[in-house]
C-alpha cells in the first residue's frame, strides 16, 4: 500500500526557515540532490500548502531551460512538471499544469488519492504537515538534517496535543554530511 510521506531538510537546530523564511542554509550538492530525485521519481504525487507550491512552481517549471542547471537539477525539473500535485489553498484562485486545487484536507479523500497513486505521496509544507499529522495521515517522516546552526527561524514541529511514537527505518549520511533519518509512525505510544 501507497503511504504519504513527509520529506523535509532541517538544520542541526530544528528549523526548517529561517527568519526571513529563507531556505538557501541548505547544503544540497549532486549526491544529495540525485537522491532525492531517485526518490520523488517514484511518487504518486506531491501534496503542498500554499507557500510550497507557489516557490516549487516559481523555479521549478523551466529550470531545466537554464544551461547553468545541469545535472539533477534539470533532471528534477522534468520530475516536477510530470509529477501530478494536489495544492491546498484556501486564498489560491487557480494553480498550474499538472496540479489541482483543493480547499480543506479532507482524509477520506486523501486515502482516495494515496490508494488510486501510482506511488508514495509526498506531502510538504510545515503548516500541511502539522493538518496531516492531527488527521493521522502522516506514514513516514524523511528528515534530512543539515550540519548548520541557524540559530533563530521556523521550526519544523509546532506544539502537539500528543505524543507520536516513530520507528526507525533507515540511517544515512551524505558525503556533504548531511543525515536522513526515516522514521514510521507507531500507533504504539513513545513511552511504551
Amino acid at each position: 500500500m501507497n503511504k504519504i510521506v513527509s520529506s523535509i531538510s532541517v538544520s542541526l537546530d530544528g528549523f526548517f526557515e529561517d527568519p526571513d523564511g529563507g531556505i538557501d542554509w541548505g547544503l544540497v550538492d549532486e549526491e544529495l540532490h540525485q537522491h532525492f530525485n531517485d526518490t520523488f521519481r517514484t511518487a504518486g504525487a506531491f501534496l503542498e500548502g500554499r507557500v510550497t507550491y507557489l516557490q516549487m512552481e516559481d523555479f521549478w517549471p523551466t529550470a531545466d531551460q537554464d544551461p547553468a542547471n545541469e545535472g539533477p537539477m534539470a533532471e528534477f525539473a522534468g520530475i516536477w512538471r510530470d509529477m501530478p500535485k494536489y495544492v491546498y489553498s484556501r486564498t489560491l484562485e487557480s494553480v498550474g499544469p499538472g496540479a489541482t486545487l483543493l480547499r480543506e484536507v479532507d482524509r477520506d479523500q486523501v486515502c482516495a488519492v494515496r490508494d488510486a497513486a501510482p506511488g508514495d505521496l509526498i506531502v510538504g509544507g510545515a503548516d500541511l504537515v502539522e493538518t496531516f499529522r492531527r488527521l493521522d495521515l502522516v506514514d513516514e517522516y524523511r528528515i534530512y538534517v543539515h550540519p548548520v546552526l541557524i540559530g533563530r527561524g521556523r521550526p519544523f514541529f509546532g506544539d502537539a496535543e500528543d505524543r507520536q511514537g516513530l520507528r526507525l527505518l533507515e540511517s544515512r549520511t551524505f558525503g556533504n554530511g548531511v543525515v536522513l533519518l526515516r522514521y514510521e509512525t507507531d500507533p504504539a505510544p513513545a513511552d511504551a
